[in-house]
């Protein structure tokens, strides 16, 4: 008898698997599955808003320095050195965030006001339901809302 034959001569039966244990194993496979992997996408889509959040509250120190010596938001660079504002009041400047998860667009409404948003790019964070738009302004104002319009500032900007 060769080793690769399946009866084992001492126990009188087969080795191996039976099919209701395969079942049974896949099942348990399954069922971990179904709870850990959307467990860990909304983990990562959560831990992933720090891009649009780092990248709104570093770009808005940049304008603020800026407008500490020149009392205006236009023609500021950010962080990079790149222009962030334009000269002109109504100009837009957008930008894709550091990591790459979110779109930037910052808005000189006049030479002392600002409005910045950010807004899911690429996945994971396109799934992400409840923190759709980011947003901050001049007066340092948070926002946030989920893809049905519901304020979650408070959740977005990591409060709660």
């Amino acid at each position: 008898m060769s080793q690769f034959d399946r009866q084992d001569p001492r126990l009188g039966r087969v080795r191996g698997f039976s099919l209701i244990e395969l079942v049974v194993a896949m099942c348990i496979f399954g069922i971990v599955s179904a709870i850990a992997i959307p467990s860990y996408m909304n983990f990562t889509r959560t831990s992933n808003r720090s891009d649009a959040i780092r990248t709104l509250t570093v770009n808005a120190q940049a304008l603020e320095r800026c407008y500490s010596q020149t009392f205006s938001y236009a023609n500021c660079t950010g962080p990079t050195g790149a222009a962030i504002t334009g000269g002109n009041v109504g100009s837009w400047t957008n930008f894709t965030s550091p990591q790459g998860y979110y779109n930037i667009w910052i808005w000189l409404q006049t030479a002392q006001n600002y409005q910045m948003w950010a807004g899911p790019r690429t996945s994971p964070q396109t799934g992400d339901t409840s923190c759709i738009w980011f947003t901050l302004d001049s007066k340092g104002t948070q926002g946030a809302t989920s893809n049905v319009g519901q304020n979650t500032t408070q959740t977005c900007w990591g409060s709660t």
